[in-house]
């Protein structure tokens, strides 16, 4: 999902890749692009939690697997007309009292806020129609990634691994000469496995290496995130000004 601050891309993607070193504070790679005259380099790098977003410079993708741009691939997939990413619950509210969206979906500690139409779940929203409908969505570390990372991208995308080869196949449309991956694990501030993963394997797709999905997948199953999903004390479904806006 490409967040609306884009602009023209004008290269096209050559998959050859060049090997850079490793930093302590990022992992940085690079694919080489070509036109008809010249090579350029594409700089990738990866980076972690909200002090992450901070640092993303160039193309930038913000990272949520569980579950903020998982659900909000659902609700896009759902026909949703576009979702309206904001960094607090107020803003959210004000922001359809002012008809800027019609839905708001996300959370606060996992639960919907008083006022939300939808909480932070894929499979809560999963049968429901948003046809035409614009959401605005609030939670505790992909939108504010978004957020803290809209002012200094080029082109902002919101990913999650349900979206990574479509959000590989729009990195490399575009030919960025820096991409910025950040992984924004638990409320922005603790690295979780889903994340840092779902950043590496997009790396590895950009850097034009085979992808195993189903390697991830168990890697993912076996780490600490999964467990709090079945967990009842922490219930993550709904109860009974301006934003940046993210597009099929």
């Amino acid at each position: 999902m490409e967040v609306d601050i884009d602009r023209p891309a004008d290269l096209d993607p050559c998959f050859v890749s060049q090997a850079y070193g490793q930093a302590s504070a990022r992992r940085r790679t690079g694919v080489a692009k070509c036109t008809e005259l010249k090579w350029i380099v594409m700089e990738i790098s990866i980076h972690s939690l909200l002090e992450g977003a901070t640092r993303a410079m160039g193309t930038v993708a913000v990272i949520d697997v569980f579950r903020a741009f998982t659900t909000a691939a659902v609700a896009l997939a759902n026909d949703a007309s576009s979702i309206v990413m904001v960094r607090t619950v107020e803003e959210a509210l004000a922001s359809r009292e002012a008809g800027i969206g019609q839905i708001c979906m996300g959370e606060v500690r996992g639960r919907a806020p008083e006022g939300f139409d939808f909480g932070n779940s894929p499979f809560e929203v999963s049968t429901v129609d948003f046809r035409g409908k614009t959401i605005i969505q609030r939670t505790s570390a992909g939108t504010q990634g978004i957020v803290e990372a809209a002012s200094r991208a080029e082109r902002l995308y919101a990913a999650s691994l349900v979206t990574a080869e479509a959000t590989v196949r729009a990195l490399l449309s575009a030919s960025p000469d820096q991409v910025s991956l950040v992984a924004m694990g638990d409320n922005g501030i603790k690295r979780t496995d889903e994340d840092e993963l779902c950043a590496i394997h997009v790396r590895n797709r950009l850097d034009g290496r085979l992808g195993d999905p189903e390697a991830i997948r168990r890697l993912i199953l076996a780490g600490g995130e999964v467990g709090r999903f079945h967990d009842p004390a922490r219930p993550l479904s709904a109860p009974g000004g301006r934003g940046h806006r993210a597009r099929h």
